[in-house]
């Protein structure tokens, strides 16, 4: 079994929190978080470090008996279609720590705890090869992030945080109910990878998929279930904004790809047209409301809405260039929207206001901040040279193969991002100075600096030099598709 890596990295920022109950001092408590927070980023790029691109197989896989008499093990292994979402996510856990430095002001030994639990539980997502312990760690995380959004929110906290459990947790319960049939049609195994071996029966599968899809379409979120994710990004303080776009909205489309694809491939072929309808309207829908909006970080969620609606277009595509650029996209989109979270945050520290109307000239105080916000704003639109160009080319190039019609709604999508992204950028960073002029907006400092530089160098090295990623990537989408349509393909 050798060195237990992966336990190390997913319960890293679980033992810093119980280390945090022991700090008086908010300051201490904030260094420390931020000091365990690095640490678990460098044992992933450790775990980077020593992955083998070359094989499709589950890597640094650790297995105990849990309940025997279950047959519920404590198993964790990675593989080519998680990896990026580990790194990910530990990167994203020390920007947040960053982002919360200031705007946290209050309770801030329990925000950092939070925080620090809820990263264990991604990273326990990514990591897990038990259903049992997937199950564990995707419903246990609604807790930190209600938390989350219900105490250290605006105004309108309450409402947003019930409305994001009660979403999700509709879809977990029926997300259970699918993972006890599963378990019984499955030959009463939690073994994800066994599960992977086993054939279904055709209506099994196709019962299993549309209960997977309700919970899995509420974490990504697909319309019309997405009503949650505004409201909870709204309410959310900034560091809560950058784990739901990040990473939070990763979890379903990386449901879709562990579970919906590798157990239920027959189904998955029979349904890729209706999910590609649907992930065509979500592009077209969730673009044409971000377009609408004058609250920025509004904006920013509605946008979530129509790229991951890219991502859902790429998986149930079903080629390799769609996949690949699913999954690479899923990775851009973390690093891109979760910058755009963490400018829209730094913004309203200074001025108190989210509204796009209020803004004017920043270019002129804040030339630092206007230079990077126009970065990842590019970024965000996928011009060449940037992460999300890659991703997107991909991804489209993977649904005009599949389906012409929904790549032509597709790339009316992509036009929708580049009119609200850069409609957007021209009012807040250029024009008459409003707001900005008037409060004497400060420029990013030091510890900002921080946060922003390392997704910076992301959307530049990804853009640039993108070989490194799809090697990652690529031998254990190839094994996925080779099962979805070596089993799927008949149906």
């Amino acid at each position: 079994m050798g060195f237990p890596l992966l336990s190390l990295i997913v319960f890293t920022p679980a033992a810093g929190a119980a280390l945090l109950l022991f700090l008086r001092s908010d300051n201490a408590v904030r260094w420390t978080a931020l000091a365990i927070t690095i640490i678990d980023l460098g044992l992933c790029i450790a775990m980077l470090a020593r992955f083998d691109t070359t094989t499709y197989t589950m890597q640094f896989t650790e297995m105990r008996p849990w309940v025997p008499a279950l047959g519920i093990t404590y198993a964790l292994g990675i593989d080519g279609i998680s990896t990026l979402f580990v790194v990910l996510t530990a990167l994203l856990g020390s920007i947040c720590v960053l982002a919360s430095w200031v705007a946290i002001e209050r309770k801030v030994k329990a925000f950092m705890i939070s925080l620090l639990i809820m990263q264990t539980l991604m990273l326990g997502v990514f990591c897990a090869l038990d259903l049992f312990l997937f199950y564990v760690f995707w419903e246990a995380m609604l807790i930190p992030m209600y938390l989350m959004i219900g105490v250290w929110g605006g105004e309108g906290r309450v409402y947003a945080a019930f409305k994001f459990f009660l979403y999700t947790l509709a879809g977990s319960l029926i997300f259970l109910i699918g993972v006890i049939v599963l378990y019984l049609q499955g030959g009463k195994t939690f073994d994800i990878l066994a599960l992977t071996a086993h054939d279904l029966p055709f209506g099994i599968q196709s019962w299993l998929f549309f209960a997977f899809l309700i919970a899995f379409a509420v974490k990504v979120p697909m319309v019309p279930v997405h009503t949650w994710l505004p409201d909870a990004h709204v309410q959310a303080p900034t560091a809560g904004s950058i784990i739901l776009a990040g990473v939070l909205l990763k979890m379903g489309a990386y449901g879709f790809l562990r579970f919906s694809l590798a157990i239920l491939p027959a189904a998955s072929v029979y349904y890729s047209t209706l999910m590609l309808a649907l992930s065509a309207i979500a592009i077209v829908y969730g673009g044409l409301l971000a377009l609408a909006q004058d609250d920025l970080k509004k904006l920013v969620a509605y946008s979530s809405i129509s790229h991951m609606g890219f991502v859902t277009l790429g998986i149930f595509a079903l080629n390799l260039h769609g996949l690949e650029g699913s999954i690479l996209q899923m990775f851009n989109h973390g690093v891109t929207t979760g910058a755009l979270f963490l400018f829209v945050g730094l913004i309203y520290e200074r001025t108190h206001t989210r509204s796009i109307s209020d803004y004017g000239g920043l270019m002129k105080v804040a030339p630092v901040y206007t230079s990077f916000l126009a970065l990842f704003t590019l970024a965000s639109m996928a011009l060449p040279g940037t992460n999300s160009f890659v991703g997107e080319l991909l991804v489209l190039s993977g649904a005009f193969a599949a389906n012409l019609a929904v790549g032509a709604v597709a790339v009316l999508g992509a036009l929708l991002g580049a009119a609200y992204l850069l409609g957007m950028y021209g009012k807040v960073a250029l024009g008459q100075a409003s707001i900005a002029g008037r409060l004497k907006v400060r420029d990013v400092n030091g510890r900002e600096m921080a946060a922003i530089l390392p997704l910076a160098v992301l959307v530049l090295w990804v853009g640039l030099y993108p070989k490194p990623f799809l090697n990652i990537i690529d031998a254990s989408v190839t094994h996925l598709l080779a099962q979805v349509h070596g089993k799927g393909g008949g149906q």
